[in-house]
């Protein structure tokens, strides 16, 4: 590894789950315009939902999602009171039924609300929506709190896919970061899933990680490929602590540098390609024969706020406190806090305190973006052509990415733009060179690699 790379590694950027970023949202979006942005909506248009639950029975020390850990069952229910009422005001303003494509439950846990909760919510959703042949209804899942009546529950809402934060298998490494669960244990609940139907599994894990080195990030992944998950999703961790003050309790000194991420990032994707996973993006893995590994094969894979997908939605529609929805003229956030949340909501209001209206050059990058984070090539003046823009708008990118071609991380071909094999790990580097935003703000992002 060159030093010129090493220092492309350190760089801070954006993952790149949506363009703008959420950091570049601002709070002249609101009720108002939400409501005329839902009503607006197509009736023909595809819609995927997205329910937050921001509980956990306690703070993993690496957690970089908007969680609390909560103790008591009343929280959780009158949270859970509130998400119903989010639902039918949204069905409301929609003014009509759309096509469901992809349900998600993400959290926190989402599934620490009560079953008869769950159910309720679940049954709501297919209620206000038409449910598309095969959508997939997904929801992510803490091994350590899953039971038999909770996996029966899941299986009667309809859930197909399930998604479990495996993280690592090395105990020394659990210790330091808070979770602790054994091998046994998540054999336990892949079992308990396909017993109940629910086959489609997915695991995620991390490198980065206080005291992992590559040989037992490698372990992990060949535990992990030994209980044949139809999906992988390998993250590096991001160390954040000046946003989420919790992970001050991962000591710093034990974090592995640019060099050993790189190292244990390598490692770990050659062992699951060596188990047979297909590698799709820049972080997930799937096995042949799974929708991911076909879409990244055949050019429709799609990149949201929830990663890697084969969500064809044209709209994502975003229900709980901190929730981001996207309609097709730009971004909404709800309110982070739970208190804002529920109090625009008994008010009859959308609880939206933040967006981004998007223009034809923010859609025009964003396709560029999510093609480079799909595919890793892509023609930028083919796309802006197809929008109706200038292909002069696209000289500032072409700029920023000679350093980046001059140093192998990129290649331009013609009109095209692609990443070498070898390379891939820094797509998020080129993509940024189309970024017309990422210079605008002071915002800190996690390092690239």
């Amino acid at each position: 590894m060159t030093p010129q790379l090493i220092h492309y590694a350190t760089r801070n950027l954006p993952r790149y789950t949506s363009y703008p970023t959420a950091p570049h949202f601002t709070d002249d979006i609101g009720d108002e315009t939400y409501s005329d942005w839902l009503a607006a909506l197509p009736a023909e248009a595809r819609t995927s939902v997205y329910l937050h639950v921001p509980f956990c029975q306690a703070m993993c020390h690496y957690c970089g999602c908007h969680t609390k850990a909560v103790r008591r069952p009343e929280p959780v229910a009158e949270y859970a009171r509130t998400l119903r009422e989010e639902i039918l005001l949204a069905a409301t303003r929609l003014g009509g039924r759309r096509t469901m494509v992809h349900m998600h439950w993400g959290g926190g846990t989402p599934s620490l609300l009560d079953p008869a909760d769950f159910q309720s919510l679940a049954g709501l959703v297919y209620e206000h929506f038409d449910v598309a042949p095969g959508a997939e209804h997904a929801i992510e899942l803490d091994p350590r709190t899953v039971t038999k009546a909770l996996v029966a529950s899941l299986a009667k809402a309809g859930v197909n896919r399930a998604s479990l934060g495996v993280q690592d298998f090395n105990p020394k490494v659990q210790e330091a970061i808070g979770r602790i669960q054994s091998y046994r244990l998540v054999v336990n609940v892949v079992e308990e899933l396909t017993r109940a139907g629910i086959a489609a599994i997915n695991m995620d894990l991390m490198y980065g990680l206080p005291h992992q080195t590559a040989k037992e990030v490698e372990r992990t992944a060949d535990l992990t490929a030994a209980l044949a998950p139809a999906r992988i999703a390998l993250f590096g961790y991001a160390h954040v602590p000046w946003m989420k003050s919790h992970q001050r309790l991962i000591d710093a000194a034990a974090l592995p540098g640019a060099v050993e991420r790189i190292d244990q990032a390598e490692a770990a994707s050659a062992r699951l390609a060596a188990h047979g996973y297909v590698p799709v993006g820049i972080d997930h893995f799937a096995r042949p024969d799974d929708p991911l590994a076909i879409a990244a094969g055949n050019g429709t894979l799609r990149r949201n706020f929830q990663g890697y997908t084969t969500d064809p939605a044209d709209a994502l529609i975003g229900f709980g406190a901190s929730s981001i929805g996207k309609l097709p003229q730009g971004y909404v956030q709800n309110a982070p806090d739970f208190g804002g949340w529920r109090r625009a909501i008994e008010a009859g209001k959308s609880p939206i305190v933040r967006g981004k209206r998007i223009d034809r050059e923010d859609i025009a990058r964003a396709e560029i973006i999510e093609r480079l984070m799909c595919d890793f090539a892509v023609d930028p003046e083919a796309v802006f052509t197809r929008h109706g823009l200038p292909a002069e708008k696209l000289t500032e990118a072409y700029e920023a990415l000679k350093p980046l071609i001059s140093d192998g991380i990129a290649v331009q071909d013609g009109a095209g733009v692609s990443v070498p094999d070898d390379r891939r790990i820094f797509v998020r580097l080129v993509a940024s060179a189309f970024d017309a935003y990422l210079e605008r703000g002071a915002a800190r992002h996690s390092v690239a690699v």
